[in-house]
């Protein structure tokens, strides 16, 4: 079994952030939202992973070098930017007839891998949705067995938004489909080949396809979704320890958790907290930084944030003010 996870995405929706830093890599609760993925899948036991890498590939794979040395893997590129099914398309020879786990490198989830592994027949993740006509959606009967699968329908007949993860055991039968769609298809409006046609293929040939709900479901391709999985995410590390650890105090400087400080970072005259992730070796000055994601290597002066992502290597300096303020006053300074 090997685990398929791609990241070749630009991450449009999150530049300027992407246009230096994949969208995998930016940090999140004291991690990357890849290492996230990683750590799940290798916490379950699977031990072999493909990752399709495209845009800024060289900074992916010397992230995965670095941070996990013994960890077995390949690399497949993905030159051109077709859509998911074409990037699982192109992991064909390195997947073989193995069964796979397909993890979308921006999508976060909470359930059981090993449950999702150990059964009988496919599984397609699922999570019900106000809106479902941003997603793939999958039409299940009463029992979750998957009827229909639709990529963006106009008229969804089903509130089940598939979260990307997907378990195969045909694999022969999926490579067959997506070949199929490639050759015999046009892309879709964004010049994409989705994995939603052909995993309707399959289902149109007699692959049973069981949906299992994830507990949560984290798509962290906007700035809102990243913040929030952040805060989500804190707050569950913070209650799994029982009390918030950091291994730095700051003597000048309060922090309000749940945070996640990195090593090496130097913080003075600051209100850090809560709901923020501080990459490694930042220094923050003078400033106040709540619901917020810094970068590795940055430099904060004089500045309050809120809501915020900044990336690594930014440098960004506020305006010191001197104020003697009455009684009964109120002042917005924007």
């Amino acid at each position: 079994m090997k685990a398929i996870i791609p990241v070749a995405g630009a991450g449009t929706k999150l530049r300027p952030l992407t246009y230096t830093q994949p969208k995998a890599l930016i940090p999140i609760a004291g991690k990357t939202i890849l290492s996230v993925i990683i750590d799940q899948l290798r916490d379950a036991g699977v031990t072999d992973f493909v990752f399709v890498i495209g845009y800024l590939g060289e900074k992916i794979q010397r992230y995965i070098a670095k941070t996990y040395p013994d960890l077995s893997y390949s690399l497949v590129t993905q030159a051109d930017r077709k859509g998911t099914g074409h990037a699982i398309w192109l992991t064909k020879e390195s997947v073989k007839d193995d069964e796979v786990l397909i993890v979308l490198g921006d999508t976060i989830c909470d359930y059981n891998v090993k449950e999702i592994l150990s059964s009988e027949i496919s599984q397609i993740g699922v999570r019900k949705v106000d809106d479902p006509r941003g997603f793939g959606v999958a039409e299940l009967n009463d029992q979750d067995r998957v009827l229909r699968v639709v990529e963006k329908p106009i008229i969804p007949k089903s509130n089940m938004a598939m979260v990307g993860v997907y378990y195969i055991k045909e694999t022969n039968e999926l490579f067959q489909a997506l070949e199929k769609h490639m050759a015999s298809s046009t892309a879709g409006e964004e010049g994409e080949y989705h994995l939603t046609n052909a995993l309707e293929h399959m289902l149109e040939q007699g692959t049973r396809f069981q949906a299992f709900r994830v507990n949560n479901w984290f798509d962290c391709g906007k700035k809102e979704t990243l913040l929030s999985t952040n805060a989500i995410l804190l707050k569950q590390m913070s209650e799994a320890k029982g009390v918030q650890e950091q291994s730095h105090t700051y003597d000048t400087s309060v922090i309000i958790p749940p945070v996640s400080i990195a090593e090496g970072c130097r913080i003075s005259h600051s209100i850090i907290g809560p709901n923020v992730t501080i990459g490694e070796h930042t220094t923050i000055e003078s400033s106040i930084i709540k619901d917020s994601i810094i970068g590795s290597y940055a430099e904060l002066v004089e500045v309050v944030l809120h809501s915020s992502i900044i990336g690594s290597d930014a440098f960004v300096r506020g305006l010191s003010q001197s104020l003697n303020i009455g009684d009964n006053t109120e002042i917005d300074l924007g």
